[in-house]
C-alpha cells in the first residue's frame, strides 16, 4: 500500500515514477498482481487476527494507481501488465450471446479467438487459474463496485469511504473508455455488466452527496456511447442512423416473434420507427411487459448479461440484475435514439454562465486538491478520434476560460460594492475600472431560426451606460471595438448599505450575483442612434456621458433561457442586468478560439494522411519521420549551411562522404548534397522507395559544390550569408526539417534552437521557392527574435510578413505588418519603375514605358528581351572574345556599377558577367509582374489580402493569433506547405493543432508537407491558471511533450554555447547528452572569474530571520524576508564592485517573493535615482526563454519543497545565467529532495556560505583556472552580509568623495571663466551641491554616507523592469 500511495503522490506532483520499477521488472509483475488481488478484497477487509488491515481509503489508492497505469501505456513495463486485463481474452467474461454478437461485428477476430481457445486447452491447471484471474478481473472489479453501491441507503449517513470509492471507480472506468487501447475489448465487457444503468438507478445518484458521482456517470456515459468502431474509426451520421434503425426494427421483429398473439405488441411491431424510438414510447411499451417477458426480449437482443462467471460474495444475490427496473432501463438505453455528440456541441452556449462558473466540480477553485475525483475530461497520450480530441480540448479550454472569467467577475463586483437600499433596489457604493452599472438594456432583434435549427439565427440588444469616470477610463470604454467581449451581470444584493465582504464566505451568498451572460460588441452608437464606423478617422462628438453599445447575444443561450422562462416559469433574465464588465483584450480571445474549435468539430477538415495516426497516438511512432516517408527528396542545395569542407565533414563523422566535383569548381560552399536512396525488398529484388529496381546502395553521402548565380553587379546587393558553424546534431535537425514529414527538435538551453529554425526556413525558401512557410510561436518575444534572424539571411523581404500584435516590437525601422508590407511593395514598385525608366533611357527607347507595371512588361517583352536574344545570337556566331563586352547592349545602364564591368580575362568569365547583368534586369521585371495586382487592387484591404494569400512566402504569427483569425484566413483562401513551431513545448495542445488547419483541403487532401516542432519538454510546460486543469486534466501537457512520450523520433541538440561549462553541469543531467561548444572553453568571458566571488556559482544557505522562514500572507503568495534581504545585499555588493546593472537579473520561485524583493530594492536603493536597478526582476516561470550574465535566484521555501519539486522548473531556474549563478535557499531541505538531488548535489559540493574577495573590482583579471588567490572573506549569514555591504559602501564613499569633489569644482570653475554670470546659488548652498543639482547621469552624483548604494559604472539609472503575473 505504501508503494501505491507513493506512486500516486509522485504522479500528482509530476515527478518521475516508473524508473524505479524498471530496475527490477520481474518484481513489478508480482507487485501488479498483488495490487489486483487487493482491489477485489471486500471493503473493511480484516486480517486473521481481527485487526483492520484494509479500508475503503486504501482501495481508493489502489484504484488511483490502476488509473495511472492505464494512462502510462507508453512505458513498456506498464503496457505489458495492463494488456493482461484489457486484451482480447477478457471477452471470456462476456455472456455467450454478447460474445457471438461482438465476434459477428468484427469477423477478423474469429481466428484469433479460436487460436486463444486452442491455446487454453494446452496449458496446465495452475496457468489456467492465473489466466482466469486476469481475464475476469475487470468484471469482478465491477461486481465489487456494485456491492459497494447497493450498500447506500435512501437517507442517513453514507458508509465510510463509499462515496470516494465509487467516484474513483468511475474515474478509472472513464480512463479505460477514453483510450482506444483499453477501450477496444473492455467496452463490451462494461456494457455487458450494465454499469451505467445500475449507476443511474443507484440511490447515491439521487442523493445530495452524490452530485459529483452523478456528473461522473454522465461523463462515463459520454465515452461509453461514443460513436466509434472497434477498429477506431468514427461512425458517420449515416452509419449511426443505419445502426439505430437496425436495432429498432430488430426489436420489432423479436417482440413479434415472441408474442405474436398480443394485439399491443402487433401494433408496436408495425409502427414506424420514429414513433417508437423515444424514451417515452419505449418505457411505456416495456412497462407493459412482465419480468419474464422482459428477460426473453433481453436475451434475444443480447443485453441480458451473464453472471455465471462472476465471483461474488455469498451474501450478495442477483436480484438487482434481474429486477424489472434494470432490464427496462437496459432495453431503453439500447434502443432509444440519442442526440449525437456533434448536436450537443452545436447546442452548447459559447459563453459560460453562473451555473458553470461557480460549479466547484466543473470549475474548481485554487484550494481544490488535484487528488480529488472530478467529472472533467483529461488529455492523455491517446484519443479515440480527431472529433474526441477536439471535443476534450473544447471543454477544457471553455472551463479554463470560465475560471479566469470568474476571477475577473469576483474582483469587479467586489469593487462595485453592490448593496440593497431601503426600497429593495440595488445601489453601488464603489467603482471598478473594468465594470459599469447598466442604465438600460433592451433586446430589439431576434432573427428567425435557420432551417433545421431551433435557436434564432441572431439576437441583438442595446446596452446603455453612463461614463462618469476618469478620462483615461472613459477612453478605454470608448475604444471598445467590434467583436470585443462583454459580460452582463445581474446582482441582487442582500447586504445593506455599508456592509463589507467577508472573504471566508462564498462569493455568491454575499454579492447576490444571480446571472452571468456574455455578449459580443457590434459597435457603439452615436447620438442619432447610428452605428459608428471604426475605420473613420473622425470620431463623433457626444453631447453627454451616456454611451450606447449594440451587442450580439449568444442565440443558443437565449433559446435555453427563453425555454426556461416559457416552459418552467423561470424569471426572464435579460431585463434584470445591472452591471456590464469588460476584460483585458489579451485575455478576452476565448470566444474566437472556442468558435474555431467548434467549427473544426463540425467540418470535414483533413489532417495529412501521414500525420493522422501519430496525432491520435496510434500506429508506428516513426511513421511520420522523414526516413519512413515515401517521398524522400534525394538531392537538395544546402546554400550557406556549411562554412567549409572541413565543417561539412565534421557534421557527418559517422557517414561516408564522397566529394564529387564534376564541374571543376573550387571545393567550397555552397554544397549540394545527395543522400543514399532508401531501399526495400520486393520479390527478392532491391527497390527504391519509388519501386524501381536498384543496385546495391552504399551508405554514402555525395557532396558537390555549385556556384551561386550572382544576381547583381552592385556590391550593395550581395546576399547575406550564415556564419553559424552548425554542430552534427544541428545539421541532422536541418536535414530532417528540409525533408517531408514530422520533425521534433529537442533543444536544451543555449543549444541554438532559433538558429536551426532560421536555417531550415531559409533552405526551404531557396530549394522550394513556390512553397509557403508558416511560422508559429507561443509569445511575441520569441516570434520577433526568430523573425529578426530571418531578416538577416538571404531572403527577399517582400516575401516576409509578420501578423498580429507585437510587430511594433521588432528591432527594425521597417514595418513587416500587412499594411507595412503593402506600403513597401508600393514604394518598391516606384523604385523599380524608376530603374525601368533609366534602362529605357540607356537603350534610347522613346515613350513612357515606366508608367505602370503593365507598360514595363511590354517594354521588357518587345525591347529588352529582344535585344538580349539578338545579343546571344551574335555572341554564338562570333569567335572574338572581345565581342562579349563590346556588343553587350546594356553597358550604359550599368555605368554606375563598379568598373570595369567585364574583366576581359576569359570568355567564360565575361559571359558569366553578361548573364549576371541580365539576371539583374530580368529580376526587375519579375518583381514588377508580381506587383502588378497591387496596381489593379485599389483598396488597402484588398491589397493586404492579396499579399497574405499570394505574395508572402514566409508568414509569422503567434498561436493565439492563428486560433482567433482562423476563420478569416480560411475564407481568404490562405495556403501554406510547411509549419515551423518554436517554443512548441510551451503551447497548449489545441493551440498547437489549430495552425495545421488554417487552409482548406485540396481535392480531399491536406497540402501540408512539413511540420517542424522545436522546443524543450524538460523545461516549463504551457501556463494553465487553474491547478486542477493543469494537473488532474493534464492540460499542461503540450502536443510536443505528448509526441516525445509516444516515442516519436527526436533530434536532440547536444552542445550549448550560452554559459560556462560549470553552469551547464547543474542541469545537463536532465538530458540524454549535453556538452559544450568549443568557444565556451576559449572565450575570455567564460575563462575570467567573477570579480569579488570565489566561485562562479554557489548555493547559499539562508537561515530563519528572527525565527521566521517562509511566510504565506495569502494562498500561494509565499515570501521569505531573509532571502529577499540577502539577494538585495548581494546585488548591492556586485554594484559596488562595478558590475553593470543591466547584466544582473533577480529571479524568484514565487510571485509573492518577487514583490517582496521589489519592496526591499525600493527601500534599500530607491531613494537614489542614480543607483540603477537590476535588468529584470521576475519569477522563474516568466523568465523562461530569456538569459543574463549574472542571476541571483531565491528559492523561498523553508518548510516543503513545493512546486519546485517539478524538475522542469528547476532546469529553467538553473539555466538562465551565462557567467554567474548564486542560489539562495534552505540547503538541507533541497539537498534531501530526491527529484532534485542531481542538481543540488553539484551545487552543494561548494561551500554553502559566501566566499568573497571584496578587494577586486569588475572586471577582474583573475582566471577561473588560477585557483583562489588568498583567503576569502566568509559570510556566514544574511545579517553579516548586510553589515559587510554597509561598511564596504562607506569605504567606497570615502575613497571616491575627494575625486568627485575635485572634479565638480574644476567643472564649476571652468564654466565661470568661460561665461561670467552672476551666481545663481542660494544662500547656504555650496558650489558642489549646486552643481550636483544641475548635473545628470552617474558622473554627477555626489556620494553621501546616508545612502546605501553608490553607482560605479555601466549604470544608466534605469527603472526596474518587473514582470507582473
Amino acid at each position: 500500500m505504501s508503494i501505491t500511495a507513493l506512486v500516486n503522490e509522485k504522479k500528482r506532483e509530476r515527478a518521475p515514477v516508473w524508473q524505479a520499477f524498471k530496475e527490477k521488472p520481474e518484481q513489478f509483475a508480482l507487485f501488479f498482481r498483488r495490487v489486483l488481488e487487493l482491489c477485489l478484497a471486500p471493503n473493511n477487509y480484516t486480517s486473521a487476527d481481527g485487526q483492520l488491515a484494509f479500508s475503503s481509503v486504501e482501495k481508493c489508492q489502489l484504484l488511483i494507481f490502476l488509473g495511472h497505469c492505464v494512462t502510462s501505456l507508453e512505458e513498456d513495463l506498464i503496457r505489458e501488465q495492463v494488456q493482461k486485463i484489457f486484451g482480447l481474452p477478457i471477452w471470456q467474461s462476456l455472456s455467450t450471446k454478447r460474445l457471438e454478437i461482438e465476434l459477428k461485428k468484427v469477423p477478423n477476430l474469429k481466428k484469433p479467438w479460436d487460436r486463444l481457445l486452442k491455446k487454453d486447452l494446452k496449458v496446465d491447471e495452475s496457468a489456467t487459474k492465473e489466466e482466469h484471474f486476469f481475464r475476469h478481473f475487470m468484471r469482478n472489479l465491477m461486481q465489487s463496485f456494485e456491492n459497494t453501491l447497493v450498500a447506500v441507503t435512501p437517507d442517513g449517513p453514507l458508509p465510510p469511504g463509499t462515496q470516494n470509492y465509487c467516484e474513483h471507480f468511475l474515474n478509472l472506468m472513464i480512463d479505460c473508455q477514453s483510450s482506444l487501447n483499453t477501450r477496444r475489448f473492455f467496452h463490451a465487457v462494461m456494457d455487458d455488466a450494465h454499469i451505467l444503468v445500475k449507476c443511474r438507478l443507484a440511490l447515491l445518484y439521487g442523493r445530495k452527496e452524490g452530485r459529483v458521482f452523478a456528473q461522473l456517470v454522465e461523463a462515463l456515459e459520454f465515452y461509453s456511447s461514443y460513436e466509434i468502431t472497434l477498429t477506431g474509426s468514427d461512425l458517420s451520421e449515416q452509419e449511426r442512423s443505419v445502426d439505430h434503425y437496425g436495432r429498432a426494427t430488430a426489436l420489432q421483429r423479436i417482440v413479434y416473434s415472441l408474442f405474436p398473439d398480443r394485439e399491443a405488441i402487433k401494433k408496436f411491431a408495425m409502427a414506424p420507427v420514429f414513433k417508437i424510438d423515444t424514451r417515452t414510447a419505449l418505457k411505456a411499451f416495456f412497462d407493459s411487459l412482465s419480468l419474464d417477458d422482459l428477460r426473453k426480449v433481453a436475451d434475444r437482443v443480447g443485453v441480458l448479461g451473464n453472471r455465471n462467471s462472476i465471483e461474488t460474495n455469498e451474501n450478495v444475490g442477483d436480484a438487482g440484475l434481474l429486477s424489472k427496473e434494470i432490464l427496462t432501463e437496459v432495453l431503453i438505453e439500447f434502443h432509444e435514439k440519442r442526440i449525437s455528440q456533434l448536436q450537443r456541441v452545436n447546442e452548447m452556449a459559447i459563453y459560460p454562465t453562473e451555473d458553470i462558473i461557480w460549479d466547484d466540480a466543473l470549475v474548481p477553485d485554487e484550494y481544490t486538491l488535484t487528488s480529488e475525483t472530478m467529472p472533467l475530461p483529461k488529455l492523455h497520450l491517446q484519443f479515440l478520434s480527431l472529433h474526441d480530441y477536439l471535443l476534450r480540448n473544447f471543454q477544457l479550454f471553455r472551463l479554463e476560460s470560465a475560471y479566469e472569467i470568474r476571477t475577473d467577475i469576483e474582483d469587479a463586483v467586489a469593487r462595485m460594492k453592490p448593496w440593497r437600499n431601503e426600497l429593495g433596489g440595488t445601489v453601488f457604493g464603489g467603482w471598478a475600472r473594468m465594470a459599469l452599472p447598466i442604465v438600460h438594456f433592451e433586446v430589439f432583434d431576434v432573427g428567425k431560426p435557420n432551417v433545421g435549427c431551433k435557436p434564432p439565427s441572431r439576437v441583438r440588444a442595446k446596452l446603455t451606460v453612463t461614463l462618469n469616470v476618469r478620462g483615461n477610463v472613459r477612453s478605454e470604454w470608448e475604444s471598445l471595438r467590434k467583436h470585443d467581449i462583454l459580460f452582463l451581470l445581474t446582482v441582487k444584493p442582500t447586504r445593506t448599505v455599508g456592509a463589507k465582504l467577508e472573504y471566508n464566505d462564498h462569493f455568491l451568498n454575499q454579492s447576490g450575483l444571480a446571472y452571468v451572460r456574455g455578449c459580443e460588441i457590434e459597435g457603439m452608437l452615436d447620438d442619432r442612434g447610428n452605428l459608428i464606423d471604426e475605420l473613420s478617422e473622425q470620431r463623433p462628438q457626444f453631447s453627454g456621458e451616456t454611451r450606447t453599445f449594440r451587442v450580439w447575444l449568444d442565440p443558443n443561450q437565449y433559446y435555453h433561457d427563453f425555454e426556461a422562462t416559457t416552459n418552467e416559469g423561470k424569471e426572464n433574465i435579460y431585463p434584470t442586468f445591472n452591471i456590464v464588465m469588460r476584460r483585458k483584450p489579451e485575455e478576452n480571445n476565448f470566444k474566437a478560439v472556442l468558435e474555431t474549435i467548434r467549427t473544426l468539430i463540425n467540418s470535414e477538415w483533413v489532417v495529412p494522411e501521414w500525420l493522422h495516426d501519430v496525432l491520435l497516438g496510434y500506429g508506428d511512432p516513426e511513421s511520420a519521420s522523414w526516413k519512413k516517408m515515401g517521398s524522400i527528396i534525394p538531392t537538395m542545395d544546402f546554400n550557406d549551411t556549411f562554412l567549409s569542407v572541413a565543417h561539412l565533414e565534421s557534421c557527418f563523422m559517422e557517414q561516408s562522404v564522397e566529394l564529387r566535383n564534376l564541374s571543376d569548381l573550387p571545393m567550397q560552399p555552397p554544397f549540394r548534397l545527395t543522400f543514399p536512396v532508401p531501399e526495400t525488398k520486393k520479390n527478392g529484388v532491391k527497390r527504391s522507395v519509388e519501386g524501381d529496381a536498384v543496385a546495391a546502395v552504399l551508405n554514402v553521402l555525395t557532396v558537390e559544390p555549385y556556384v551561386f548565380k550572382k544576381m547583381s553587379p552592385y556590391p550593395r546587393n550581395e546576399p547575406k550569408r550564415n556564419a553559424v558553424p552548425f554542430t552534427p546534431t544541428q545539421t541532422e535537425a536541418i536535414i530532417s526539417g528540409m525533408q517531408h514529414g514530422l520533425t521534433l527538435v529537442v533543444g536544451p538551453p543555449g543549444t541554438g534552437k532559433t538558429d536551426v529554425a532560421v536555417q531550415i526556413i531559409a533552405n526551404i525558401y531557396h530549394n522550394f521557392p513556390e512553397q509557403r512557410t508558416l511560422i508559429v510561436t507561443h509569445s511575441n518575444q520569441a516570434l520577433n527574435q526568430l523573425f529578426e534572424k530571418i531578416m538577416e539571411l538571404d531572403i527577399d523581404e517582400r516575401h516576409l510578413l509578420r501578423m498580429g500584435h507585437g510587430e511594433e516590437a521588432l528591432e527594425t525601422k521597417k514595418d513587416f505588418s500587412r499594411y507595412g508590407r503593402v506600403n513597401y511593395v508600393l514604394s518598391k514598385r516606384l523604385e523599380l519603375l524608376s530603374e525601368v525608366g533609366r534602362l529605357q533611357t540607356s537603350l534610347g527607347v522613346h515613350g513612357d514605358v515606366a508608367y505602370t507595371c503593365e507598360t514595363a512588361g511590354h517594354f521588357y517583352l518587345y525591347q529588352v528581351l529582344a535585344k538580349w536574344q539578338t545579343y546571344l545570337a551574335k555572341i554564338k556566331a562570333s569567335l572574338n572574345d572581345a565581342d562579349i563586352a563590346d556588343l553587350f547592349p546594356f553597358g550604359n545602364f550599368f555605368s554606375d556599377a563598379p568598373q570595369p564591368l567585364f574583366k576581359r580575362e576569359t570568355r567564360e568569365g565575361d559571359m558569366s558577367t553578361a548573364e549576371m547583368c541580365y539576371r539583374y534586369i530580368e529580376n526587375i521585371f519579375i518583381q514588377l509582374e508580381e506587383f502588378r495586382p497591387f496596381e489593379l487592387l485599389r483598396s488597402g484591404l484588398d491589397r493586404t489580402r492579396y499579399l497574405l494569400t499570394k505574395e508572402a512566402k514566409i508568414i509569422a504569427m503567434t498561436c493565439t493569433h492563428a486560433g482567433v483569425k482562423r476563420q478569416e484566413l480560411v475564407q481568404l483562401g490562405f495556403k501554406y506547405d510547411n509549419v515551423v513551431m518554436e517554443e512548441a513545448a510551451q503551447i497548449l495542445e489545441v493551440e498547437t493543432f489549430i495552425p495545421l488547419l488554417l487552409q482548406k483541403p485540396e481535392h480531399g487532401h491536406n497540402r501540408l508537407k512539413r511540420w517542424i516542432m522545436i522546443g524543450d519538454h524538460n523545461q516549463l510546460p504551457p501556463i494553465v491558471q487553474n491547478k486542477v486543469f493543469e494537473k488532474f486534466c493534464n492540460m499542461e501537457q503540450s502536443l510536443f511533450t505528448r509526441f516525445v512520450r509516444l516515442g516519436i523520433p527526436t533530434v536532440d541538440l547536444d552542445a550549448q554555447g550560452r554559459m560556462r561549462p560549470s553552469l551547464c553541469a547543474l542541469f545537463s543531467w536532465r538530458y540524454k547528452r549535453l556538452g559544450n561548444l568549443p568557444h565556451t572553453y576559449r572565450m575570455p568571458a567564460f575563462l575570467t572569474a567573477n570579480a569579488g566571488f570565489a566561485y562562479d556559482y554557489q548555493m547559499i544557505n539562508v537561515d530563519d530571520f528572527n525565527g521566521v522562514g517562509e511566510s504565506e500572507p495569502s494562498a500561494h503568495f509565499v515570501q521569505n524576508l531573509a532571502e529577499a534581504e540577502y539577494v538585495v545585499a548581494t546585488f548591492m555588493y556586485m554594484r559596488l564592485l562595478g558590475y553593470p546593472a543591466e547584466s544582473i537579473t533577480i529571479l524568484s520561485a514565487y510571485n509573492g517573493q518577487k514583490h517582496l524583493i521589489k519592496d526591499v530594492l525600493e527601500k534599500r536603493c530607491g531613494n537614489n535615482p542614480m543607483m540603477g536597478m537590476p535588468a529584470k526582476l521576475a519569477t522563474v516561470d516568466k523568465y523562461q526563454g530569456q538569459q543574463n550574465d549574472y542571476v541571483l535566484l531565491s528559492l523561498v521555501r523553508t518548510k516543503t519543497v513545493g512546486y519546485l519539486r517539478d524538475v522542469r522548473r528547476i532546469v529553467v531556474a538553473l539555466s538562465r545565467a551565462r557567467l554567474g549563478l548564486y542560489v539562495f535557499g534552505r540547503v538541507p531541505l533541497f539537498r534531501n529532495c530526491l527529484e532534485l538531488a542531481p542538481a543540488f548535489s553539484v551545487l552543494c559540493q561548494r561551500p554553502t556560505q559566501f566566499h568573497l574577495y571584496p578587494s577586486e573590482s569588475f572586471p577582474t583579471q583573475r582566471k577561473l583556472t588560477d585557483g583562489l588567490p588568498e583567503k576569502p572573506l566568509v559570510i556566514s549569514s544574511m545579517p553579516d552580509m548586510l553589515n559587510f555591504v554597509c561598511e564596504l559602501y562607506k569605504q567606497k564613499v570615502q575613497q571616491l568623495r575627494p575625486a568627485i569633489q575635485a572634479s565638480l569644482e574644476a567643472e564649476a570653475s571652468s564654466e565661470s571663466e568661460e561665461e561670467e554670470e552672476p551666481s545663481t546659488t542660494e544662500p547656504g548652498v555650496s558650489v558642489t551641491e549646486a552643481a550636483t543639482e544641475k548635473l545628470e547621469g552617474p558622473k554627477q552624483f555626489l556620494p553621501r554616507e546616508d545612502l546605501p548604494f553608490f553607482p560605479i559604472r555601466g549604470d544608466k539609472g534605469e527603472v526596474i523592469e518587473v514582470d507582473d503575473e
